[in-house]
C-alpha cells in the first residue's frame, strides 16, 4: 500500500512511499481522507526515517473488533500511522460517521477535536470567561465553537481572524492589551503570548497549554507566577487515550449542525507539499484535509 512516509530529504519531510500494510491493530480501515495537524507537519523531520505518519484517519471499515462499528461502516479514527492506505486501530479509537456527515469533513475532527472537546472539559466553563489563544488554527476554530456550546464567554484571539466571531466568540482580538480576566486559558502559541495570558488568569483558574505555535520561549518574569489567594495552575494537556465516546460526540455534533468541521484547505494527497507549506506559513484558517482515494 502507499503512505506518507518520514523522509528528512523530502521538501516537507515527508513523502509517499509504497510500504506493507499494518498488521497491527484489531480494526483495519480503508482510508478515505487523512487531515494533517501543525504539529505533525512541523515535527515531522524529527520521525525515523521510513515511519507512517499522522493521525487523523476516515474511511470503513474493513476488519471489525468486538466494540468497534460492523465491517462496511463510515468511520473517524485516532491513532498512529493513519497516513496511509489502509490503518490498523484499536475499538476504543473509531467511531461511526453519521450519514449526513461527509466523510471528508470528518476528517477533520479527531485531533483538533478531540484537543479541544477534552481540554474544554477540565473545568466548568458555564458563565465563565474562556481565551482561546491562536484561535484561527485548527484546534482553536473546534475550541471556539464547543466552549460557546458550553455556555462560555468566549475570547478569541488571532491574527487571522476570519469567521470566529461567527463561530461564536464573543470578543475577536489580536492581542491581550484590554482584555478583563479569564477563568480557563487555551493557549496555542506559547511564548510571549502565554506570559501575558498568565497575567489575565483569575485566582482559581488555569492555563491549558496545547501548542506551541510561535516556536518561542516564554519568560516568567521572577514571581510572576506567584499568586495570592486559589492556586493558578498551568499545565500540559494531550491526553487521547480511549477516544471513541468523544469521537462520536463531536460526529454527532457536526451532523446536527451545531459544528463546522472548517476545512480550510482541500485537495489530493499527491498534493502534500503544498498542503504542508501552506500549513505552516499559517495561509490555513483551520484543517488541511487530504484525499486518498478518489
Amino acid at each position: 500500500m502507499r503512505a506518507l512516509v518520514a523522509d528528512p530529504a523530502a521538501p516537507a519531510k515527508l513523502r509517499l512511499d509504497e510500504v506493507p500494510e499494518p498488521d497491527h491493530g484489531p480494526v483495519l480501515l480503508d482510508v478515505h481522507h487523512i487531515s494533517l495537524n501543525h504539529g505533525e507537519i512541523a515535527f515531522a523531520g524529527r520521525l525515523a526515517p521510513g515511519t507512517v505518519h499522522g493521525y487523523d484517519a476516515a474511511g470503513v471499515v474493513v476488519r471489525a473488533a468486538e466494540g468497534s462499528p460492523p465491517v462496511g461502516a463510515r468511520v473517524i479514527a485516532f491513532g498512529a500511522g493513519a497516513w496511509a492506505e489502509r490503518m490498523a486501530v484499536n475499538a476504543d479509537a473509531v467511531a461511526e460517521v453519521p450519514a449526513a456527515v461527509d466523510l471528508a469533513d470528518a476528517a477533520a475532527l479527531p485531533m483538533a477535536g478531540l484537543t479541544a472537546l477534552r481540554t474544554l472539559r477540565t473545568a466548568p466553563i458555564l458563565g465563565k470567561r474562556v481565551l482561546i489563544t491562536g484561535a484561527s488554527g485548527g484546534v482553536g476554530r473546534f475550541a471556539v465553537q464547543l466552549a460557546a456550546i458550553g455556555g462560555a464567554h468566549v475570547i478569541a484571539q488571532a491574527n487571522r481572524q476570519d469567521g470566529l466571531a461567527e463561530l461564536g466568540a464573543h470578543e475577536v482580538v489580536a492581542d491581550l492589551a484590554g482584555v478583563r480576566p479569564v477563568d480557563l486559558v487555551l493557549d496555542n502559541v506559547g511564548g510571549r503570548l502565554l506570559v501575558d495570558a498568565w497575567k489575565l488568569l483569575k485566582p482559581g483558574g488555569s492555563v491549558q497549554n496545547i501548542g506551541w505555535t510561535s516556536g518561542e520561549p516564554a519568560v516568567f518574569e521572577p514571581y510572576s507566577i506567584f499568586s495570592i489567594g486559589p492556586s493558578k495552575s498551568l499545565n500540559t494537556f494531550g491526553d487521547v487515550t480511549a477516544p471513541a465516546a468523544n469521537l462520536s460526540t463531536l460526529a454527532e455534533l457536526l451532523a446536527a449542525g451545531r459544528i463546522s468541521p472548517e476545512v480550510g484547505w482541500r485537495g489530493s494527497w499527491e498534493r502534500l507539499d503544498e498542503a504542508a507549506e501552506a500549513l505552516l506559513q499559517r495561509r490555513v484558517s483551520g484543517k488541511a484535509v487530504l484525499d486518498v482515494r478518489g
